[in-house]
Order: C-alpha cells, then sequence, then structure tokens
C-alpha cells in the first residue's frame, strides 16, 4: 500500500502485540542473513532481482537526472542518521543477533534510536548497509514512522565514529507485501559494486487479528558524496 502512513495504536494491544509486529522485519533479517552467509562486512554480493506484483514503488520523475555514485569508502562504524525531508535526526546503535538467532532490535525504552546491523556493510562500504527502525510502539509514532513518505532525491547523512559524515542519495522507495517478501530486492545491492543503505521498518495496514503490519517500507538509497 504505497503511501500509507503507518498509524500509532494507543490503548490497543499489550507488550505481546508489540513485539509481534516487530517480529515480522526482524524475521526477514534473519533470512538475509542466511542467503549471504551470514553478512560479512564489505556487503553482499550479486545484483538484485527486481520483482513485480508485490510491492508498491516510487520512482524517480521522468527525465529527472539521478547524481553520480561516489566511489565506495574505508567507512567507520555509524553513529548517527539525519534524513532532513523528514525531521528523522537519531542516534545509531550496534546491532547483532539475540539468542534466537534474529537481529536484535533497538529497546522499545529508546524508540527514537536506529539499528545497524553490524554484522554487515558499514555506511559507506562496498555493499548494502542495513538500518532497521521502529514505526511505533503502543503509544506513540516512533523515529521510522514517516519513511514511507521519502521520496528519490532525499539526501541521507549519516556520521561515522570517526567523525567523517557520508552522504546518499534515495534512489527509490517501497513497500513489499509481508507474504511475498523479496529478500534479495531488499538486502542485496541495486548496483554492484555501489556503497547502498536501506532505511527499513514495518509498513501497510496494521492487522489487529495477527498483531502485525501486512508490509514493509524499505528505502534504498545509495553513496553520493562525504565530508
Amino acid at each position: 500500500m504505497s503511501g500509507t502512513r503507518p498509524r500509532t495504536r494507543p490503548g490497543t494491544g499489550g507488550s505481546g502485540t508489540v513485539r509481534a509486529v516487530v517480529g515480522v522485519l526482524w524475521a526477514f533479517l534473519v533470512l538475509v542473513l542466511w542467503l549471504w552467509g551470514g553478512g560479512a562486512p564489505g556487503g553482499a554480493a550479486g545484483r538484485a532481482a527486481l520483482t513485480t506484483g508485490d510491492m508498491a514503488a516510487v520512482g524517480r520523475p521522468p527525465g529527472v537526472p539521478r547524481a553520480p555514485a561516489h566511489a565506495p569508502l574505508d567507512a567507520a562504524e555509524p553513529r548517527h542518521v539525519e534524513m532532513p525531508a523528514l525531521d528523522i535526526s537519531a542516534p545509531v546503535v550496534v546491532r547483532g543477533l539475540d539468542e534466537r538467532g534474529a537481529v536484535a532490535p533497538p529497546s522499545f525504552e529508546t524508540p527514537d534510536t536506529v539499528g545497524w546491523y553490524g554484522g554487515g556493510a558499514r555506511p559507506g562500504e562496498r555493499g548494502a548497509a542495513l538500518f532497521v527502525g521502529h514505526v511505533d510502539t503502543e503509544t506513540r509514532p516512533a523515529v521510522f514512522y514517516g519513511l514511507s513518505a521519502a521520496r528519490p532525491g532525499e539526501r541521507i547523512r549519516v556520521t561515522g565514529a570517526d567523525g567523517r559524515i557520508t552522504e546518499f542519495t534515495v534512489d527509490d522507495v517501497r513497500v513489499f507485501a509481508g507474504d511475498r517478501f523479496d529478500a534479495r530486492a531488499v538486502y542485496g545491492p541495486r548496483e554492484e559494486g555501489r556503497a547502498e543503505l536501506r532505511l527499513i521498518t514495518c509498513g501497510g495496514a496494521f492487522d489487529p487479528a495477527t498483531g502485525s503490519y501486512t508490509a514493509n517500507v524499505v528505502v534504498s538509497a545509495y553513496l553520493t558524496g562525504t565530508r
């Protein structure tokens, strides 16, 4: 459901409901680790095979050229992410795998924090760096609440532990139906050899019957500058 803005659910569900909402997202992350042999730093190999019929996409307007890609860098771990067009400005924390083998999400006690999968590419390195965040909590919007409103051409800035800022340009925005999630299209690089970034959260409609959202919002961006 492209362009559908996820909604908060004040007074509904419980801690189990909220955990179910994000459980779908984190299960998908486990799948990609399997697909690419554990997500070694440097990103996944292979070009993404884009699919049709299972997602809605927002592409570049006709006649608008794409910004040239910057060569991949020897990047540091991320510490902060900013997307001015959506008023997103958040600290980034390193996340790994929990005891069940799933990627551990940011705590619900810090819903305005973004998680970076530390076993994969660093932002600016060759491959696709994965950033994940909650869309909401039981009572209020979270860090990626407005992510479905992102548009191609908008900028994302990531500050590394070394103080360097890497700038990414949004390439496309896609909403993947949860029952037809394409891990390669989400996590694989769109163009071989580029440094890319993914911002991922829940999307679509909230289904009270299942306690989860029906889709995932995926913003794909690529490195276009550094300072």
